[in-house]
């Protein structure tokens, strides 16, 4: 049986962060996850694509911030059980939980924070009909290592972000990129829409819109893709097919947890503490919808903080909780009470 205060079920950004948050008031975690290594999406989808609204970071790859994430956690020594699934959860008499993973491992804890980020997940894959026969030979659903496609002839299919950023970024690694889309509008970020706009004025990509990819063309491997637009069909020559459209999300086990279920988020009360309709059980990031959602890694981070929080004054009632800045208290300094805090003030000052 693995002990902890705060079991935190899903190790993408949102559930490292936690560690740390947790770690300032003196709250042990362990993290389960389904894959072998932490990071979640980051690692598993797209470890090279870079992230460009991390406060303090103007560019910072998806990989070096799990493994900056990682460095920063280090110090609280966070358990892991990884490559496991988080599958059944019972709450004890005391209001303590023991989540058992899909191969039998068994944790206690005070507190279950659900960080699973989209759940499980799989590719929207477009509906041609020799797909599966070109993956792995020249169709790829995700961009692991921008690398591989160096020199390479490139087509991309997509109007959301990923679609965007995969075009700017390839733009200068790539022999050739042509990014596809349906319609002249993107649903991504107007700083990214301008920026393909501007490779495309540029030479450097093919805009081809509005516009669709309705067959693939090759013998052993894929060598180039059909197009439709305006009726007409175009033969575009490439090495990669890139399909951008999106994941699929799946609680997986967590859906038959008694949770409150929304369009395939769960429901969270964002007024507090972001606590699910069972006391004692969080959701955070990805995984988790209110009013006002946005999906994105800073507000992940955000309501980690609020959640550490809720979880070090349900397990002290009735001590005074202090808010105390790591510029004050450095990290190893806090344990919540008014008397320390004071202590530090005075010691900052002097």
């Amino acid at each position: 049986m693995i002990e902890t205060d705060i079991l935190i079920i899903g190790a993408g950004p949102t559930g490292l962060f936690t560690v740390f948050e947790a770690g300032l008031l003196k709250l042990k975690c362990h993290i389960i996850d389904g894959l072998p290594q932490p990071g979640g999406q980051l690692t598993e989808l797209y470890p090279k694509k870079p992230i460009f609204d991390i406060p303090g970071f103007p560019s910072v790859g998806a990989g070096d911030l799990v493994d900056n994430l990682m460095e920063q956690i280090k110090q609280f020594q966070p358990g892991f059980t990884l490559n496991e699934v988080a599958e059944t959860i019972d709450k004890l008499d005391d209001g303590t939980f023991i989540v058992t993973t899909n191969k039998g491992t068994k944790h206690h804890a005070k507190a279950v924070a659900i960080a699973a980020g989209l759940g499980s997940f799989e590719p929207r894959k477009p509906q041609l009909e020799k797909l599966s026969y070109y993956e792995d030979k020249g169709i790829e659903y995700f961009v692991k290592d921008p690398e591989v496609f160096r020199d390479k002839r490139v087509v991309i299919a997509g109007g959301g972000d990923s679609a965007l950023d995969w075009t700017i970024y390839l733009a200068d690694i790539a022999k050739e990129v042509s990014l596809v889309h349906r319609r002249n509008e993107f649903r991504g970020a107007l700083d990214s829409v301008e920026k393909v706009q501007k490779l495309k004025d540029s030479g450097k990509i093919h805009l081809v819109t509005p516009a669709e990819v309705v067959d693939l063309k090759g013998d052993d491997t894929l060598d180039g893709v059909i197009i439709e637009r305006e009726g007409e069909h175009e033969i575009i020559d490439c090495d990669y097919f890139i399909p951008l459209f999106g994941l699929t999300p799946k609680l997986g086990p967590i859906a038959n947890w008694g949770l409150e279920i929304e369009k395939n988020a769960i429901k969270v009360n964002n007024a507090l503490d972001y606590q699910t309709n069972i006391e004692g059980v969080y959701a955070i990031g990805d995984i988790n919808t209110y009013p006002g959602k946005l999906k994105l890694i800073l507000c992940g981070f955000h309501e980690a903080t609020l959640m550490c929080q809720s979880v070090y004054n349900r397990l002290n009632p009735g001590k005074k909780y202090v808010l105390k800045y790591t510029t004050v208290s450095g990290i190893n300094g806090f344990d919540g009470s008014r008397k320390e805090a004071e202590k530090a003030v005075v010691k900052s000052i002097d």
